[in-house]
């Protein structure tokens, strides 16, 4: 999802810790999307070709410094490294989330107007796991807060790493609050106060702080038809909201596992920038799941290439996209 909230560089964030207040200054770039209601009797999740158990895995970053961002991961973020070599880190809390590897030359992040990664967003299993992490992120590194909001699905926090990868940090709301209107889910941007959450949630009891996981995974491309031909027809997804410019596709009932917006990048062809989004993962159960990805793969004209922990495709954009069997495909 995007954040439409993004408070003036004039107000503090005021976090609370141990009686301790940080002030944090809130970047400036706004990213927006209202979903707009519809009235109907309908209030039943598309199904999708996807198993309900379908989720998204480690997400793969392609990086210009190696070192500074697997510290903002580590350090800002309160990841654990899981495994590390001279070029690469994988780095999670109960399971792997994000690989980091060392980038073969290109620009230090992408354009705006390039297709690639908007945001990876992780997970969270509570809201007082939340507001710790969001405590740590103020202290070390409170320059990366880009803003919040209230997505009546999820609330979520958003940010930027050294390299302009987008990175969102939320929390689901029960889904017998969630909202299905026509075969899709009602979310909208409403206000999202950081300091209220985080004095509202800091220090109660978390059911297990690091049961995080990925929980979606959104991109920026070039058309949203040809979007949707390969993520909902060809990989299987359904779409479970559309709005100007955007796209958000899931299964199992999900608000959303992926999502694709052409906001910034509308018309972007190929990628051609080295660093960025390495890959993304999509988890499915069994290998005839797999089976029938690839058959629908190739239907629509699609080279991939299999494995036996599954296979991968690129997308029209060059974003490799890795269909694993169980795990997280770290």
């Amino acid at each position: 999802m995007a954040a439409t909230s993004s408070t003036p560089r004039s107000r503090i964030l005021v976090l609370v810790s141990v009686a301790a207040v940080v002030a944090a200054g809130i970047g400036a770039i706004v990213w927006g999307v209202v979903v707009s209601s519809r009235s109907s009797a309908t209030n039943v999740a598309p199904s999708s070709a996807l198993p309900d158990d379908t989720a998204m895995g480690v997400v793969e970053l392609s990086a210009h410094d190696l070192p500074k961002v697997r510290a903002y991961y580590e350090d800002a973020v309160g990841l654990t490294v899981l495994s590390e070599t001279q070029n690469e880190v994988v780095l999670g809390l109960d399971e792997p989330l994000l690989r980091v590897t060392s980038g073969a030359g290109g620009e230090s992040g992408s354009t705006l107007a390039e297709a690639g990664l908007y945001h990876s967003a992780i997970l969270y299993p509570d809201a007082a796991s939340l507001a710790s992490t969001l405590v740590t992120l103020a202290s070390v590194a409170p320059d990366s807060f880009q803003g919040s909001a209230d997505h009546a699905v999820s609330q979520a926090f958003y940010f930027l790493d050294p390299e302009g990868n987008g990175l969102e940090l939320y929390i689901d709301r029960p889904r017998s609050e969630w909202r299905w209107s026509d075969g899709e889910v009602q979310m909208g941007s409403a206000q999202l106060d950081p300091a209220a959450f985080i004095q509202e949630h800091l220090g109660a009891e978390s059911v297990d702080p690091d049961a995080a996981t990925m929980g979606h995974v959104h991109l920026k491309v070039g058309d949203l038809d040809e979007a949707r031909a390969f993520y909902a027809d060809a990989l299987g997804f359904a779409v479970t909201s559309q709005t100007d410019g955007a796209l958000f596709y899931a299964a199992g009932g999900y608000h959303h596992h992926l999502a694709t917006n052409t906001w910034q990048s509308a018309g972007a062809g190929t990628r051609t920038n080295a660093t960025g989004l390495g890959s993304l993962t999509i988890t499915i159960p069994d290998d005839g799941t797999v089976d029938e990805i690839a058959d629908r793969l190739d239907a629509a004209g699609h080279d991939s290439e299999r494995s036996d922990s599954g296979l991968s495709v690129e997308d029209p954009w060059g974003n490799l996209v890795r269909i694993a069997i169980g795990g997280a495909g770290a």
